[in-house]
């Protein structure tokens, strides 16, 4: 099990953020102690530079997008969809945040100095990847830190049709498992292509109380 850090010396209190701003801050650093904090107080970097550029955002959205235990919907074309996957967990995780960082990608924000943060939040086993390959080959997958029982999704690829979205599933499978309802998966901002998938909006003061009450869960038994 994995052990937390000494605590960050940020200020990451929300309760003087004013309702509807999303950006909460700017500055600090990635070191592993900040990142912990600032997800146990409902906080994510982004850069707020030309494709997530320096200097580092701190970010908060109110609303924000989540994803409660039983509500992901999984279409009957999906559902088909998901055998022709091996799903795998932690077996590639650099590989999965360089995929999702490729240059190439439209609207892209992962810099270098992003990967190698969640590369040692990984190494101090808080950040984990959820992994769809295909006759060997990795095909699609996403990131995010787990802390007790919230997963906070950071950001997803695929190289393969529905690789993604069956990813997703294994990730909501398996925080299922164990049939705690107050699990929560973290998924930032809604979009159209997320709210297909059962993901809601809930406000920042709605979303604390979710948060709190997840955190206080034991860690899934993958990264217990």
């Amino acid at each position: 099990m994995p052990q937390p850090p000494d605590p960050s010396h940020w200020d990451f209190d929300l309760d003087r953020v004013p309702p509807g701003e999303d950006l909460v801050g700017v500055g600090a650093d990635l070191r592993v102690a900040t990142l912990y904090q600032a997800y146990c107080e409902g906080v994510f970097p982004m850069g707020v530079g030309e494709h997530g550029a320096p200097p580092i955002g701190w970010w908060s959205p109110d609303p924000r997008g989540v994803l409660r235990i039983g509500e992901l919907r999984v279409t009957r074309s999906l559902r088909k969809m998901l055998p022709r996957f091996d799903f795998r967990v932690d077996t590639a995780f650099l590989e999965v945040v360089q995929a999702c960082a490729d240059p190439s990608r439209p609207g892209r924000w992962i810099t270098p100095e992003v990967v190698e943060a969640y590369l040692r939040l990984h190494e101090a086993g808080w950040a984990h990847s959820i992994e769809a390959w295909q006759g060997g080959r990795l095909v699609g997958g996403l990131y995010g830190v787990a802390i007790g029982g919230l997963f906070a999704g950071e950001s997803m690829f695929h190289h393969a049709r529905d690789a993604s979205k069956a990813a997703l599933v294994h990730l909501h499978d398996l925080l299922a498992a164990d049939g705690l309802p107050d699990r929560l998966i973290d998924v930032q901002w809604r979009t159209p292509h997320l709210a297909s998938l059962g993901i809601t909006e809930v406000s920042r003061p709605r979303y604390r109380e979710l948060l709190g009450r997840a955190l206080e869960l034991p860690l899934p038994d993958p990264w217990n």
